[in-house]
């Protein structure tokens, strides 16, 4: 496939019945929804889960998503979903980006963009990332200006 950046994190879907809205289109909250477990699918495969954000109370939280709806999708089509980091102040703000492809012509349909800051659970309020967070995460940022578009 095709993807904007290298190391793509990857998860496929199919559009069901339910996904489907009166155009008869992918609605695009399933694609918010889909970025989202696919966000928590990435982050738990690098070795930080619910359960670690829950010990260290704090967690990444979405301050601005972002999304571009290319094409529409259609009720049963294959499609894969891909995410990487790509960007970290190191200390408080993460970016993760988001491409879904239609498997059958290898068309981006979405780009998707999160801007993301650490928050303490306990208060809500922002705060520094741990240092579990900072090895996992920025080990795994690939470098945005990599894009091949």
């Amino acid at each position: 496939m095709l993807w904007d950046y290298p190391n793509a994190f990857t998860w496929p879907v199919v559009p069901q019945s339910h996904d489907i809205d009166g155009l008869q289109h992918t609605n695009n909250a399933v694609y918010v929804q889909w970025c989202e477990l696919i966000g928590w699918a990435h982050s738990e495969a690098l070795g930080l889960s619910l359960a670690d954000y829950q010990r260290h109370d704090r967690a990444m939280a979405i301050r601005r998503g972002e999304y571009d709806y290319v094409l529409p999708t259609l009720l049963h089509e294959e499609l894969t979903l891909a995410t990487w980091l790509t960007a970290s102040d190191g200390k408080l703000t993460m970016e993760r980006r988001f491409q879904l492809i239609r498997n059958r012509d290898q068309a981006t349909v979405l780009r998707g963009r999160w801007l993301l800051v650490c928050i303490e659970l306990s208060s809500g309020r922002a705060r520094r990332m741990p240092p579990a967070f900072t090895q996992v995460y920025l080990a795994a940022m690939v470098d945005a200006t990599a894009r091949a578009l």
